[in-house]
């Protein structure tokens, strides 16, 4: 699930600035599902927080027996020691270049100009989990940085949940405040419908999916479905989620992020007895799980993969012919990034950084 919502975003970044409808794609798949399918791509970034909120409540879950037992300490530095060393680097050649005043990162996307000197608080911004409330104040400012949101979604929902989780200390009173979450979302949409740096971007906007994936992994802590029950579960999630997904975000502000995050639930409560053998995987689907397991280091690194490339090719300049093979490159290059970080710095590090905070 991660590598499909990832490869959603990928494509999505891409086609904004390439225009995949308007591509030898186009031959093969209608040109208006070509468009459909790479536009929404922002329902990926909801898949993600569903898989977020699911995978730490479950983690807690087993680590402790219960969410209100979290050792906050330990949970902070697990989470410090995965999220910040991949970022730093990605933040640092972002502002390297954007001080060189390379185009594509520099602080002049959506039509303002703003000084080098803004790479300051901006940077602040993503580090302290608050880019989403800069970006709603001066707009999208910085080609790169602007994906950068999400980060600060999930980063504060990492900060409060455990938290709230020891304040509440029972898991029904969690799951209560994971229904108010969830009631919120729509509602605070509903008020922002016409400006998308509040509807989709805004942490009410967003904690609801990710109180979806908390919901679900409580639930399947406490209950269980048969072999038949969940194929059937995850076959009819699967072609919901696909319905919502091509049916679009314009026109369904309010409800179409429940839905897909809804959907997404159901697929991981059909599919959590499923463990399927790593060499029985076919190839297609080994690589769409290496997507999964590298997102965060595809998420962090491909935006400065593209912002070099359409620096190079500029929007508009791009010959149909060759929108195909520099989407290929495109997501060559970002898999190659992704994998040289993680395995040569974001790995060690966070093994190195876990003994060093667990032996304080």
């Amino acid at each position: 699930m991660r590598g499909v919502a990832i490869i959603a975003v990928l494509l999505h970044h891409f086609s904004l600035t390439y225009h995949l409808a308007d591509s030898p794609l186009s031959l093969i798949v209608p040109a208006h599902w070509v468009r459909r399918a790479v536009a929404n791509g922002n329902y990926g970034v909801t898949m993600f927080f569903v898989i977020s909120g699911f995978l730490i409540t479950s983690n807690n879950l087993r680590r402790y027996g219960r969410v209100g037992a979290v050792d906050l300490r330990q949970f902070y530095a697990f989470r410090f020691s995965r999220i910040i060393p991949p970022l730093i680097p990605a933040l640092a050649v972002i502002v390297a270049l954007g001080v060189l005043e390379v185009p594509s990162f520099g602080n002049s996307d959506g039509g303002q100009r703003l000084p080098a000197s803004f790479f300051v608080p901006a940077v602040i911004s993503v580090l302290t989990f608050w880019h989403n409330v800069l970006m709603e104040k001066v707009g999208y400012f910085n080609y790169c940085l602007n994906i950068y949101w999400s980060l600060s979604i999930e980063e504060m929902f990492y900060l409060t949940f455990p938290l709230a989780c020891v304040l509440l200390k029972r898991d029904r009173f969690v799951a209560c405040l994971c229904v108010c979450a969830i009631v919120i979302g729509p509602v605070y949409r509903s008020m922002h419908r016409d400006d998308e740096l509040y509807f989709m971007y805004g942490y009410a906007a967003c904690f609801d999916a990710i109180a979806i994936g908390c919901l679900t992994a409580l639930y399947c802590r406490r209950f269980g479905a048969g072999a038949v029950a969940n194929r059937l579960t995850r076959a009819a999630a699967g072609v919901c989620l696909g319905a919502v997904y091509f049916a679009g975000i314009d026109g369904h502000e309010v409800f179409g992020f429940s839905a897909v995050a809804l959907c997404s639930a159901f697929l991981l409560v059909g599919a959590r007895d499923a463990a399927p053998d790593e060499k029985s995987r076919r190839p297609r689907t080994r690589i769409v799980c290496w997507f999964g397991e590298h997102s965060y280091e595809l998420y962090l690194f491909h935006i400065i993969v593209l912002a070099g490339m359409r620096d190079f090719v500029p929007k508009g300049a791009l010959a149909y012919a060759y929108k195909l093979p520099y989407l290929a490159l495109y997501l060559l290059l970002s898999a190659l990034t992704a994998a040289a970080v993680s395995r040569y710095f974001a790995e060690p590090a966070n093994a190195g950084l876990r003994r060093i905070l667990a032996r304080r």
